[in-house]
Order: C-alpha cells, then sequence, then structure tokens
C-alpha cells in the first residue's frame, strides 16, 4: 500500500506545527475536562473493525469450528461468524491489536484458503454520530479572531468541539454530520467575517475498482502519479495482474465519481475505471468453484469408465478380454492400464481430498475428507500389494481399483451437485441484487443551477444531492425525493405491496423500484450502502451467517462422528476377520480366490465412505438460508437464525397501540371550550405549544388548528400551499419558552410568560388543575368511543379539551383473531387511559389489556409475561417501544417506524401490515418443521446405512454393498438434505381464510 500526506498545509513544514494539528481536540477535551478521544488508550479500545473473508476448503461444520477456533485465538478478536454455505467469514477486531494479515494467517495456519473481500476491513468507530473534520481558516490576525471562530463553531447545532490553531490557519471540528454539514460549517464560519475551506475528516471508506487500460508497470507508474495528486486519498494499491486498484478515501473529501473522472482526465482517455459490485465478484467466485468442480469430475469419470469397463464388462468379451489377460513383463495388460489410470484418479484429481485431510488432521479435527481418503487409500493400497503379490507369486488375489477410482468419482458427482443445490439456497439475495441498475441518468447544472445537459453513470457512482432522471419503465438507481414530475412506482419487491404507489413532488423513492408512468426527477439522499436495497440485503446476509441454536447439536455430532466411524470400521474389519479366522462363517460367503482378510477389507472400507456428516452439518444453515431469503421477498426481514427459532415457539404477541393496531395518522375530531376563551385562542395557544413536539397526536393538533383558521385561503398547488403554509406559522404561531415535553402525561412551556399544560389527567393533577364535572363527562364519553382525550390548561387554570381519534388498521381484527386460531394469545399494550385502551382492544377482539404504561414499564410487562417460561413478541414501531422490543424473545418492528425500533428488533417487517406477524411465525414453524426432517434424513441415513455397509443383513440376506456404491450413497445424502431445504422456496404466506378457517363461497 502506498500511504498518502492528506493535504499539504502550507508554511507547516516544521515538527512542531504538525504536532499542533495532531494534538487540537486533545487539547479541547482537556480543557473540558475530558478524555481526549485522539491518542487516549480508552478511545482506542471503542474502536473497531469488521473484515469479511472469503474461506476455501470448508466441507462441514467441523470446518467452520476449525476456523471459528483458529481466528478467535488470535488477541484482538471479538466475535467471530463462519457461513459453511457462502464460504464467508465475518470478524470483528481492534485494528490497533490485530491485522487482516493476522487474520488471513489464522485461517490458513487452520488448513483453509483465505483472501480479505474488497468491500470490508476498515476501521470503524463503534459511535458513527461524530466525525473529526479539518478546516483552513483565512483572515486570523490574533488570539480574539481564534477565539471568535471557536465561540462562533460551538455554538452551532451538532458541533460537539472546536479547536482553531492560529499558527497553521487550521481549525479542527468535532460534528455529527447527520446533524450539520461540512458546507454548513463553513458557512458559518465565512458569516463569522472569515474565509474558509474543508480540507479532509476521519471519515474513511474503501472501493476496488476495475482497471482498463493498465497493462505494465509504466501505466501503474502513470496511474500512481495521478492518485497521489488527489486530495482525500488516504491509501492505495494498484495490482497489474487484476487490473484493479483497491483505494481508502474520505468521502467527505473527495466522492467516488470525481476519482473515477480523474483517472480518466489524468491519463487523457487512455485509463478508464469502473466500480467492481463484491455481490458480482462473490457470483463469479462461486461459479468458479462449481466450474473448477464440473472439470475435475469430468476428468475423474473419463479415466474411472475404462477402469469399471476392464472389470466388468470386457472379461464377457473374448477378443478383449484375450488382449487385456496378455502379458506385459509380470503384469497382465488388464491390471497395468487400471494401475496406471487409478493412479492419476487417486492422486492427481483426488488430491484436493488429501490435501484437506492433512489441514484438518494436522489441526486436531476431522471431516469428510479423511473418511473419503482413508476408504480409498486403503482400497489402493490393497489392490497394488494383490497387484505385486500376483506378480511374483503366480496367485492371482483379487483387486479392487475401481472401487477406489469410482468412489472419487461419486464423490465429486455429489460435490457439484452439492454446489449447484447450494447456489440456489442464496437465490434471494441474487435477485435483490440485481434490481439495482447498471446505470444512472445525471441531469447536469451550471454555475447559476440550471440544467444544462444530461449524461449517463455507472448506478455505483450516483452521490448525495445528484438530481437524476427516471424514465419510465426504468428502475430508480438511489433512494432520494422528487424534486419534479408526478408517476406511479411500482414497489412491490422492495415492500411486498402490490399496488402501485403515487409519486409527487417531496413524495420519497426507494431505490430498485419501477417507475411505471410519468419522468420523474430526484434527488438522491442516500447512496451506496446506506439506501433501503442495500440494508435489506445487508439484513439477509446477516441473518444467513448466523447460527441457529439448533445447530449446536450438528456441530457436536460432527465434532465426534468421523472418530466414531473410525472406529466402527475398524470393529468391523476385527470383527469380520477374527470371525472368520475361527471359522464362524462358511468360506462359500466369499469366492475362491478370495480370503477372509479382503472379505473383511471391503466391509471396512463401505463403513468408512458410506457414513456422511456433511448431511448433518448442511440440515440447519441450507434452510435458514432459503428461509430468510423467502421472507425478504415477502417483505419480512429475519435478524438471525436465533430469532427464526425462537419465534416457532411463541406464546404471547404483545402489541403496541398507537401506529402499530392502528394507523398512527391521528385526527382531531372534535375541540370544545369549558371556559369564556374563543375557540379559535383556544386553538391557537394548543398549537403553538405543541409545534415544538414530534409526537404523532402534537402534528394532528397543529393540523387541525391551521386548517380552522387557514382553509380556503391557501393556493391550490401543493408547493404553493407548503411554502405559504411554512410562512404562515412562522407568523401565526405565538413564542413558547421552556418547553418540555413529559414522558407518559404530555408537554408544558411558558406562553406569554404563563405556563401551558396539555395532556392526560396525570399532568393536570400533578400540577394542581382540576378539571369541571362537565368537561371529566365529556372525556369520558370521547374514550368510551375509542377516542383519546387532551386535556388544556393555562395559568393554572382548565381551558379545554380535544377528542383525537387513531382509526385501526383495516386487518387488524383478523390477524388478532388468526393469532388466536394458531394458538397464540395476543395482548395489547399502550400508555393511553384504560376507557380508551379498552374501547380500542374490544374491537380489535384482544382481551388482555395492559394500558396506563409508561415506556419504561413496557419491557416490565414483558418480562412479567416471561416469568412462567413463556416465548413473547413483541410487535412496535416507536422509540418508546425499543426497550420492549429488546426485552422480548422475538421483538418485531413494523417497516414504518423509527430507527432506533428497527435496531433493537429481531424481525423486520417492510410493509405496514400486521398480516405480516403471521408470516413471520408461520414461516418460522415451516423452516424448523423441515430442519426437523433434514436432520431425521441425516440421522437416520446414517443410522440405517452404516450397518448395511458393515454387513449387518449378510448372514441373512447375502446383501454386500461394494464400496464404490457406498461412496454414491454417501455424495447422494447431502445433496438430498441440501434439495430437502430448496423445497422452503415452494413457501407461500398463510392466507387469513384458511388461517381462520372461512369457507369463501
Amino acid at each position: 500500500m502506498a500511504h498518502l500526506q492528506l493535504a499539504a498545509v502550507a508554511g507547516g513544514g516544521r515538527a512542531g506545527d504538525e504536532m499542533e494539528e495532531v494534538a487540537l481536540l486533545g487539547s479541547y477535551d482537556e480543557e473540558m475536562g475530558g478524555a481526549a478521544p485522539a491518542g487516549g488508550g480508552a478511545e482506542e479500545d471503542e474502536e473497531e473493525a469488521e473484515a469479511h473473508v472469503r474461506v476455501t476448503g470448508m466441507t462441514c461444520s467441523a470446518c467452520t469450528g476449525a476456523v471459528e477456533a483458529a481466528v478467535s485465538a488470535r488477541r484482538g478478536v471479538r466475535r467471530v461468524a463462519v457461513s459453511l454455505l457462502q464460504n464467508r467469514a465475518r470478524v470483528v477486531f481492534d485494528p490497533a491489536l490485530v491485522k487482516v494479515e493476522d487474520i488471513i494467517e489464522a485461517i490458513e495456519d487452520a488448513g483453509f484458503d483465505a483472501e480479505i473481500l474488497p468491500d470490508s476491513a476498515v476501521p470503524q468507530p463503534k459511535s458513527q454520530k461524530t466525525l473529526s473534520a479539518q478546516f483552513r481558516i483565512g483572515g486570523m490576525t490574533c488570539a480574539n479572531c481564534v477565539n471568535s471562530v471557536e465561540g462562533i463553531l460551538r455554538k452551532q447545532p451538532g458541533i460537539k468541539g472546536a479547536v482553531v490553531a492560529l499558527a497553521t490557519s487550521l481549525g479542527e471540528v468535532e460534528y455529527d454530520p447527520s446533524t450539520i454539514s461540512k458546507d454548513e460549517i463553513v458557512q458559518a464560519i465565512e458569516d463569522a467575517g472569515f474565509e474558509a475551506a474543508f480540507l479532509q475528516s476521519s471519515e474513511q471508506d474503501k472501493i476496488l475498482l476495475g482497471l482498463t487500460g493498465v497493462h505494465t508497470e509504466r501505466d501503474a507508474d502513470v496511474l500512481h502519479d495521478i492518485l497521489k495528486k488527489m486530495d482525500g486519498l488516504r491509501q492505495f494499491a494498484v495490482n497489474t495482474t487484476l487490473s484493479e486498484v483497491e483505494i481508502v478515501f474520505d468521502p467527505e473529501a473527495v466522492g467516488l465519481r470525481s476519482i473515477v473522472d480523474t483517472i480518466e482526465m489524468g491519463s487523457n482517455g487512455r485509463f478508464k475505471s469502473h466500480v467492481q459490485n463484491p455481490y458480482s465478484r462473490g457470483a463469479s467466485n462461486d461459479a468458479h468453484e462449481a466450474s473448477k468442480m464440473l472439470h475435475l469430475l469430468r476428468s475423474s469419470l473419463f479415466l474411472s469408465i475404462p477402469v469399471f469397463f476392464i472389470r466388468m464388462i470386457c472379461p464377457s468379451i473374448p477378443f478383449i478380454s484375450t488382449l487385456l489377460l496378455r502379458h506385459c513383463g509380470p503384469f497382465h495388460m488388464g491390471d497395468l492400464v487400471n494401475w496406471i489410470l487409478v493412479s492419476i484418479v487417486q492422486f492427481v484429481i483426488g488430491k484436493r481430498f488429501y490435501v484437506a485431510a492433512y489441514r484438518a488432521l494436522r489441526h486436531g479435527s476431522t471431516n469428510m475428507d479423511v473418511l473419503v481418503v482413508l476408504g480409498t487409500t486403503a482400497s489402493y493400497v490393497y489392490s497394488v500389494c494383490a497387484l505385486l503379490y500376483g506378480a511374483f507369486t503366480g496367485f492371482q488375489p483379487p483387486i479392487y481399483f475401481e472401487t477406489s477410482a469410482m468412489i472419487i468419482t461419486f464423490v465429486l458427482f455429489g460435490k457439484y451437485l452439492e454446489v449447484l443445490a447450494k447456489g440456489k439456497t442464496s437465490d434471494a439475495i441474487k435477485k435483490l441484487v440485481e434490481l439495482v441498475p447498471a446505470t444512472a441518468i445525471l441531469l447536469l447544472k451550471d454555475k447559476e443551477g440550471k440544467y444544462v445537459g444530461e449524461r449517463e453513470i455507472d448506478a455505483l457512482l450516483v452521490q448525495p444531492g445528484d438530481v437524476l432522471k427516471v424514465l419510465p419503465g426504468s428502475k430508480v438507481p438511489s433512494d432520494g425525493v422528487v424534486v419534479w414530475g408526478t408517476s406511479h412506482i411500482n414497489e412491490s419487491m422492495i415492500t411486498g405491496e402490490s399496488a402501485p404507489m403515487p409519486k409527487e413532488v417531496s413524495s420519497v423513492v426507494i431505490g430498485g423500484t419501477i417507475n411505471l408512468q410519468g419522468i420523474l426527477h430526484i434527488q438522491a439522499t442516500k447512496v451506496g450502502s446506506g439506501t433501503v436495497l442495500s440494508q435489506i440485503i445487508s439484513l439477509v446476509e446477516t441473518a444467513q451467517m448466523s447460527k441457529a441454536p439448533i445447530q449446536k447439536f450438528a456441530d457436536y455430532v460432527a465434532s465426534i462422528f468421523v472418530p466414531i466411524v473410525i472406529s466402527l470400521s475398524i470393529l468391523t474389519f476385527s470383527v469380520w476377520f477374527l470371525c472368520g479366522s475361527l471359522g464362524a462363517y462358511p468360506h462359500s460367503w466369499f469366492d475362491g480366490t478370495s480370503n477372509c482378510f479382503v472379505f473383511s477389507l471391503m466391509f471396512s472400507i463401505s463403513v468408512v465412505v458410506i457414513a456422511c456428516p456433511c448431511a448433518l452439518g448442511l440440515a440447519t444453515p441450507t434452510a435458514v438460508m432459503v428461509a430468510t431469503g423467502i421472507g425478504a421477498n415477502h417483505g419480512v426481514l429475519v435478524k438471525g437464525g436465533d430469532a427464526l427459532e425462537r419465534a416457532q415457539n411463541v406464546n404471547y404477541v404483545i402489541f403496541d397501540k398507537t401506529g402499530t393496531l392502528t394507523q398512527g395518522k391521528a385526527v382531531v375530531t372534535t375541540a370544545k371550550v369549558f371556559s369564556g376563551m374563543d375557540l379559535g385562542d383556544f386553538l391557537t395557544l394548543v398549537a403553538s405549544a405543541e409545534a415544538s413536539s414530534e409526537h404523532p397526536l402534537a402534528k394532528a393538533v397543529l393540523e387541525y388548528a391551521f386548517h380552522f383558521h387557514f382553509f380556503g385561503k391557501l393556493p391550490s398547488s401543493k408547493d404553493g400551499i407548503e411554502q405559504r403554509k411554512e410562512q404562515i406559522l412562522s407568523q401565526w404561531l405565538l413564542e413558547a419558552e421552556d418547553f418540555s415535553a413529559v414522558p407518559g402525561k404530555g408537554v408544558q412551556c411558558l406562553i406569554n410568560e404563563k405556563k401551558v399544560l396539555i395532556g392526560n389527567r396525570a399532568l393536570m393533577n400533578e400540577n394542581g388543575v382540576s378539571v369541571p364535572p362537565e368537561a371529566e363527562s365529556f372525556l369520558v364519553d370521547l374514550e368510551l368511543n375509542a377516542k383519546t382525550g387532551v386535556l388544556v390548561a393555562y395559568d393554572s387554570s382548565f381551558v379545554g379539551l380535544m377528542g383525537i381519534a387513531d382509526p385501526l388498521k383495516r386487518e387488524a381484527a383478523v390477524v388478532v383473531e388468526g393469532l388466536k386460531k394458531m394458538g397464540i394469545h395476543p395482548v395489547m399494550l399502550t400508555g393511553d387511559n384504560w376507557r380508551t385502551a379498552q374501547a380500542v382492544a374490544k374491537e380489535v377482539g384482544i382481551e388482555d389489556v395492559r394500558a396506563e404504561v409508561m415506556p419504561a414499564g413496557k419491557a416490565d410487562v414483558v418480562r412479567s409475561l416471561q416469568k412462567d417460561g413463556s416465548i413473547v413478541a413483541m410487535v412496535g414501531d416507536g422509540i418508546n417501544d425499543s426497550p420492549a422490543l429488546a426485552a422480548a424473545d422475538v421483538g418485531m418492528a413494523i417497516g414504518g417506524g423509527t430507527d432506533i425500533a428497527i435496531e433493537a428488533a429481531d424481525y423486520v417487517l417492510v410493509r405496514n401490515n400486521l398480516e405480516d406477524v403471521i408470516t413471520a411465525i408461520d414461516l418460522s414453524r415451516k423452516t424448523f418443521n423441515r430442519i426437523r426432517w433434514n436432520y431425521f434424513f441425516a440421522m437416520a441415513y446414517n443410522v440405517v446405512a452404516i450397518p448395511v455397509a458393515a454387513g449387518a443383513l449378510f448372514p441373512l440376506t447375502g446383501l454386500q454393498m461394494p464400496p464404490w456404491l457406498a461412496g454414491a450413497c454417501m455424495a447422494f445424502s447431502s445433496v438430498s438434505v441440501v434439495c430437502s431445504s430448496l423445497l422452503l422456496r415452494r413457501y407461500r404466506k398463510p392466507r387469513l381464510t384458511t388461517v381462520l378457517q372461512i369457507t369463501v363461497e
């Protein structure tokens, strides 16, 4: 890696100045009494990086265990997850203690090949909320200027710390990029009368670019010089062999599109670069693995068929039989040809089995390769010894060269089918990746902001803020907001919602969805890994890499399986050989040219070869991989196999009321004043207080008051309405001071230096405000009709109240009834009053209601239901639901909910539809029924096949399984388990009419 200086500092050549740059924020934190974020050991402990490694050579769950153990043993590694099906390892580590190269070395020492994937291994702090950025500040002449700039910056929202150095004209700012941007920081400095320019930030990203035109070392040097001159690049490495360049850069300082354009312009068009999609790269690796396996299979089959014919068919053809019996030295011609062909199969084509077995044994573990090597080597070595013995003594013992060749051929055939079948299990991710369009149409602006043209670019080069043109029938390139045009968009591939969604100015669009009708101009808001589609793909991948608890059983069995099978094989040989030596069975059981040693050895080899640990190891991960993909297609995102396993046994489903059972679109239905205040003044007072609140009820109150005063006085166009509305709100509302939200009770503030209280009875009682009897009676009537009453007091006197209704979701009652039919007990949980809660619960059919519960108390309700060992699921959408979602055995976040709720949940229901609660539970039950069947097949196969191979039926039936047939059985056992899991792809969402046992005439 060539390391680049971030940005040259004019006049900053002295060592002291460089040290001053580094220590800026450290001195600030020391002044504030805090620990320095840079250079202090405490902060280093908080830094971690995540690496994704492609691991090849794993064949069963024992291999994944060996990789996990090897990597976990390295100091600084915090978490490791290995996926057998994806051939990937996800490693979270401390970059200060361990490097990516150490992880690769650990995996290779464990006997597997490892390759770091290019989209990983970039160190990321645990907290992604703050960045440190460096700005050049001009115009400062003295310490007062420094204090002025620092003072202005520290007052800006989102800035955590700011330090300015006069000597270097540099400022370092720690800020929250979600609250304030680097451009706004520059603007704030310039507004203070100084010049400012952004230099660099602590953010970094890694990208792999494919190159065309770079063939020689001279070309690489030219590219090196081009990149070296670019600001914002941290480090880069050019690989001329693969025509790739790997770049670590500061996305705050330089955009990916700028890097690509600079490479092309700096080389006068000689070099072209493009972003390499990591998913396409993974797909090509999978295709290469399948192609390699097919090549080995063809080669083995090409050499094994003649061996089989020479052994089985040719002796009955006189001419060929005579030819094969001719002597070539001390050997028959047929035996010599067999020996040569089988040697190639055994040691050239079968080399991969020997290498894998050696690596496993070197680290004290065993796998299927060990069994294959033992069985084929025993057959091969015996046959060679028999051939040599016959050549020099004249006695011709039976030779079984075809056994080892056919075993290897059948195992390779099974492996090839397994690779193909395992590829089918990840079809869901492949379909999601294919939703991303290849290109996007970028609208170009001049200096005045006018659109002057358009340009087709790679969709992976879209940057936040770009305005893109979306034609009818094309896919939306990224998440964004419509800035011009109207249309309908098909979002079914993301949300599962079949009806096209209308889009107009200010509407949000999702990348990967299809524009159906009109032309749209959208402004990109999220690109790359930040888009909804990328997050869904990442969530599905993470879930597929996780292990369900039931997998521990398979891992344990796999760890002892091979030693047990080898012991059984030795026991089989010993019993048959001992009984034969003692004359316990007649010599007629084996032909005249054989003996009890060969007879016993064939049984022993069959036992080794027929046993299959792979089927057990594939039983759970294949089913989980298919299920998570199917769930994503139906709008149900599962975060892991453990969540999938717990959901099958759910006893209680707790529903939050607002936004979950209800639509979350509160509407004021009535407003009544119980004092001498005018209704318009009453609504203005309430709206002024609620304008600072983010609660859905507050927005409903503000909307109602606005329309009461200004209905019919607004322009007809939507743009005009929004602009006029913002202007009116700033002039119409009264100024509210000392605003505060009281959790679970309401809000309070000062207007005209008098206290305003808006909330429930508890808030009124706390502040000594008495509610008149007529108001209390009116309030009770509202609550009995499933409406929420909001009480208002001004200057310690009760003024009036408002009734707010939140309509139920149309499917709520049917879903509740469906859960009851599935044997699940529904519970409603709300912070609302008892009368409203019971009225809503009665409407949806829920008997168990928990009302007037504070946000902190929701988790306590979950724990109370868990006390008797019950499995509890929680369905919610808001920040106040996140403690309960985290406390529940299965947390389900409605997709329209907050990021915090989604983060705390185990399931994400992308559509805002309660029917998906039933889908999630039903999918879990179907998946684990399939897993149980997989385990039954895998266990039953070994329990039945091993005794048959050992000759348990031979004394009664004369049935003896040849080793090559045992190899074929072993090869197809794991394929059958994968195919069993693939049956889950036929899963269909349960119809509520079926769940409720309703017959539609």
